[in-house]
């Protein structure tokens, strides 16, 4: 996970804990709102190392 991927995950997780202990549905749900958006990109990012390393794969085939 990227800084800025933690980074909005923790401001998430704070919005949504802050959120909780005044009764703010809306607080809650945009802390929860962040931490998906960190997660998703978290995701993203795994997809793109994953595919990145079969084309490395792949080269690596044809040059044999």
């Amino acid at each position: 996970m990227s800084l800025g991927d933690k980074i909005t995950d923790l401001g998430g997780k704070a919005k949504e804990t802050a959120g909780q202990a005044t009764g703010d549905d809306k607080l809650q749900a945009e802390g929860q709102a962040d931490q998906a958006k960190a997660g998703l990109s978290e995701a993203v990012d795994k997809v793109k190392d994953a595919a990145g390393d079969a084309v490395d794969k792949a080269k690596d085939l044809f040059k044999k």
